[in-house]
Order: structure tokens, then sequence, then C-alpha cells
């Protein structure tokens, strides 16, 4: 697996290289100190698989660097967001421009590894604190386009929104629920549609909107 650590501080890349060293064999590191060396590093080498990167470094704003990076990479690639910042606005900031996973620096290494099978798996991580029921939900989507969703959703689908809130991946969720994969995939989409959010990202944070999950692990 090859993985790219965007992050201006070394001595951090030093201790995440031996932290990933943990999540499987074979883990390959490209290190990047600045916005413009990640740019390089994924024109350079196509097949990383991965991407954790801080947002305050050298080169770019970082919501300017960070959709950037997002447009260069396949899809199919997530980013994760490595920061110092936990707040809700920057977490909800990274998600809207293409963050697939937000773990603040303080978490643990255990917690740090969790966070990144989820994601490789086809979750989402966020921190626990931004999907409490009690957070603050002025920063989050338009209470009108929630209130219209829950109308919409079939009470099977609202199951499935209460588990992707809950970081877990398509695969995960048809086990759970004993369904087929593709129909997951089909109600995942339908969600999407009537969240009017286009990442399943975004729709872990309707879920804690709608009081559809209350903590992420």
């Amino acid at each position: 697996m090859k993985i790219l650590i965007a992050d201006d501080h070394e001595l951090f890349r030093e201790g995440l290289r031996h932290v990933l060293g943990q999540l499987e064999d074979n883990v390959e590191i490209i290190e990047a100190g600045d916005f413009s060396q990640a740019f390089s590093a994924v024109a350079e080498h196509h097949d990383i698989e991965i991407v954790l990167m801080d947002l305050n470094m050298p080169g770019a704003s970082w919501d300017e660097g960070l959709p950037r990076l997002r447009a260069s990479l396949p899809k199919d690639v997530p980013m994760v967001v490595l920061s110092a910042a936990d707040d809700r606005r920057s977490v909800l900031q990274a998600v809207e421009l293409g963050a697939a996973g937000y773990i603040p620096k303080t978490s643990s290494s255990r917690v740090m590894l969790s966070a990144l099978k989820l994601v490789l798996s086809g979750g989402v991580y966020l921190p626990p604190a931004l999907i409490e029921r009690s957070a603050p939900r002025g920063d989050g989507l338009n209470p009108a386009v929630v209130e219209q969703a829950m109308s919409i959703l079939t009470p099977r689908q609202r199951e499935v929104l209460g588990l992707l809130g809950e970081g877990k991946s398509n695969k995960e969720i048809a086990r759970i629920l004993e369904l087929a994969e593709g129909t997951v995939k089909l109600h995942v989409t339908a969600i999407l549609k009537a969240l009017n959010v286009n990442n399943r990202t975004r729709a872990v944070v309707a879920a804690s909107q709608m009081g559809l999950t209350s903590t992420v692990s």
C-alpha cells in the first residue's frame, strides 16, 4: 500500500510513519512538506491509495489546496485530514471540500489506525464530538433540507443513513441489515439525492442532525 503523508512538521511525519507501519505489511510512505510537494507527489505516483494531510501547510491556503489535491486524485482514493484543529466548523469545511475523514492529531495511535482502516474499507471517520446529538447545528445542513429529507426517506433508508452516520461501509451495512450490497448502494444514492449532498461524508453530518446516530467510534 502506498500512502502520501503531507505535513510540514518532519517530527510528526516521522511519528506517523511508525504508526502506519502497523496498518499492514509492505506500507510505502511518500512524504510532502507543503502543498507544492503534495501536488508533485500525486502527479508522480499514480498508485497512491490514501492521502493523509494537514490543513495548514506552506504553498497554498488549505481551502484552495485541499480541493485542488482532491481534484488531482482518482475518486476512489480517499483524503483524510490530520489536524490540530478539531472545531466543528473546520471539520465541516474540510468535508465540504472533499475530505473523506478527519482525525484530530490528539488522537491515540489506536484510534488513528481504526479510523484509517474504516476509511480504507469505504467508510467515513469524523471526530465523535462532531456527531453528538447535542452538538450545535448551525454549521450543518440547512434545517429545511433535513426536514424535507426526513419526510422523503423510507424507514429502511433511515436505517441505512443511521449506519452511514456510524461510518459504516456499504459492505458492513449490507451485512448488518441483511441486504445485498447493490441494494445498499441504491439506498445510499437515494439518500444523497434527498439530502442534496454529493458524498457520504456529508450524509454522516446529516445523520447527526436527524438524531439518527450519536457517536462514531
